[in-house]
């Protein structure tokens, strides 16, 4: 065996250079590439040239090919700068397009630019495979700016359809959808033939844009073409139209799909949570059960949200239960997800099992727990875990871990440390504090009874106060019996929501809780005069697993008249209980 062949060990078996052999067959390998080890591979390809094992064009383009889509693509780079300066081959459209990929990969905006130049030193600028790779390039390397000018001077002709999917692309990964989609509309204006992957991007960004007259556009494009409603444009249809809160014409393409996957699925189950569809979501997963569509980890995560809402702890537990026995579960999001429900559904002691249980914790690990101790009223365990996050450092908290953090402090009546922690969440975090935070400090005060305090907080705020920030404080007024102030908050609900009954309700309560009567009746009244009503609540209950959904003076149930009887009963056993007593 040669030296080479003695450094050079894959890790199943060797990898071999003949000395004498023909020239037709002067290397044998028995592993691939990829398979040996990072730092061998320069001393493979130096020997190699050096050996005249690599002449071939195909062959060099293959290795460069390999290297480039490896997980060290800057060795892509090194073999053809190395093969470049040897002498052994001359810069191509294909060898160019590789190299550009592999800065793409990196990335690195140097190297490209570089790349660049020589393209067009070498007069490959305007060649069509080149142009879209240098797109590509700038794009990945979060240059839209660069990407879209190198489109825009391109030589007639030179562009296509993947120059400009490309950029469209490009601007969807910078988070930049409103140029992704004035860029489709340009596209559309010059007559640039579209493909499935044009109306994909398009369908992405008039989703995270909310346009949904793009999107009926897109839909129309692909029905009229003939481009048919397949897995990935229905489900991107789908999820388009549910982010536009159009769900009944998310479900309609649903409906209509001749063929489903489990992303169409996944998608329909999803729009119906994010539009606070929990139960439709849950009865859309049962179906996709028994159509025999199996689950994956994105489908089981937006599942279990769903059950958190509604607080369906059997519900949850099945879904649990079906990931163990299918072998789903096990990313770190659906872990997240699980936490989430257990801590809402009241099961805190499950949340923290599987919290402790993760060998691997992000930020939203942590909110989650640290938010699911708050809501349960264990506002110490809340503050503590978070001492603890901070004390690890590994993970860096968020404005939502802030608000777990202060939601603590609000429900333990714990003043001092949630001014201290809203402090720290600027100066040592420099987050940015949100509405909501602000809306955690107002009730904090408000539940100390510090009324004057919370009123000059809202003024101090350097964000105008929203529905919420007023509401915290009119609560706090209502316990106090303040009456002035709750009618001077009041005002500015009303100011905030004309066309909503909250702040005369609110407002009615305070004087019901002062025994102005007289008030109460005369805001009644006003509220009746002006055709005012409250929106009916709103509540779930889980009976074998199934969930059921309840208005206030709903009668629609299959079995009201068993369900009023009962509570009757209820009622009666109460009362003659009372008389007892007395």
């Amino acid at each position: 065996m040669s030296t080479i062949s003695q450094k050079i060990v894959g890790k199943s078996k060797p990898f071999y250079i003949a000395k004498n052999s023909s020239p037709q067959d002067k290397c044998i390998l028995s592993v691939p590439i990829p398979r040996l080890s990072h730092c061998h591979i320069p001393l493979l390809l130096s020997r190699a040239i050096v050996s005249g094992l690599l002449l071939k064009l195909p062959l060099i383009h293959s290795v460069l090919r390999s290297l480039s889509s490896g997980p060290v693509p800057s060795l892509s780079l090194s073999f053809l700068s190395l093969l470049r300066h040897s002498g052994y081959m001359t810069l191509d459209n294909y060898s160019l397009n590789i190299a550009l990929s592999a800065t793409a990969r990196l990335p690195s905006v140097s190297v490209g630019a570089q790349l660049h130049s020589l393209s067009v030193k070498i007069g490959l600028v305007s060649d069509t495979f080149v142009l879209n790779s240098l797109i590509n390039m700038y794009s990945s390397c979060s240059f839209p700016a660069t990407a879209r000018l190198v489109l825009d001077y391109a030589p007639q002709g030179a562009c296509d359809v993947v120059s400009w999917n490309t950029i469209i692309a490009g601007y969807l990964r910078g988070g930049m959808p409103n140029q992704a989609l004035q860029a489709f509309g340009e596209m559309a204006k010059g007559q640039v033939r579209l493909d499935d992957v044009t109306l994909l991007n398009a369908l992405v960004a008039s989703a995270r844009t909310g346009t949904v007259r793009v999107g009926r556009l897109c839909h129309a494009l692909a029905v009229v073409n003939g481009v048919g409603i397949n897995c990935y444009i229905g489900s991107s249809l789908i999820s388009m139209y549910a982010k536009c809160g159009l769900v009944e014409d998310a479900r309609k393409v649903f409906d209509g799909m001749h063929e489903r996957n489990v992303v169409c699925w996944t998608s329909m189950i999803s729009g119906y949570t994010q539009l606070g569809k929990f139960k439709e979501a849950v009865e859309l997963f049962r179906n996709m059960q028994i159509s025999g569509m199996k689950a994956d980890d994105a489908t089981i995560a937006t599942v279990v949200s769903s059950c958190a809402q509604m607080g369906a702890l059997d519900l949850g537990c099945y879904v649990h239960a079906y990931c163990d026995v299918h072998g789903l579960g096990k990313e770190l999001s659906v872990k997240n997800s699980l936490i989430d429900m257990y801590s809402k559904c009241g099961d805190i002691k499950k949340a923290y099992e599987i919290f402790s249980g993760l060998t691997k914790r992000d930020v939203f690990s942590w909110t989650a727990m640290i938010m699911g101790f708050a809501v349960n009223g264990l506002c110490g365990e809340a503050l503590d875990l978070f001492a603890q996050m901070e004390g690890e450092g590994k993970v860096m908290p968020n404005e939502v871990t802030f608000l777990g953090v202060l939601t603590s402090c609000s429900h333990g009546g714990l003043l001092e440390q949630g001014y201290r922690h809203f402090q720290r969440m600027s100066t040592v975090y420099h987050l940015v504090p949100r509405i909501e935070h602000y809306g955690c400090m107002v009730d904090l005060l408000g539940r100390a009874k510090l009324l004057a305090e919370a009123a000059q907080f809202i003024k101090e705020m350097p964000i105008a106060p929203d529905v919420v920030v007023w509401r915290s404080l009119l609560f706090a007024c209502r316990a106090c019996g303040e009456v002035g102030l709750a009618e001077y908050v009041a005002e500015k609900i009303i100011e905030l929501e004309p066309k909503k009954c909250a702040g005369h309700v609110l407002l009615s309560n305070v004087y019901a809780t002062t025994s102005r009567w007289v008030d109460v009746n005369k805001l009644r009244a006003s509220m009746d005069g002006s055709r005012m009503s409250k929106q009916p609540g709103c509540s779930f209950i889980e009976v074998d697993g199934c969930v059921h959904e309840f208005f206030a003076g709903d009668e629609s149930h299959l079995e009201t008249e068993a369900i009023y009887n009962t509570l009757l009963g209820i009622n009666e056993l109460l009362v003659a209980e009372s008389l007892l007593e007395n």
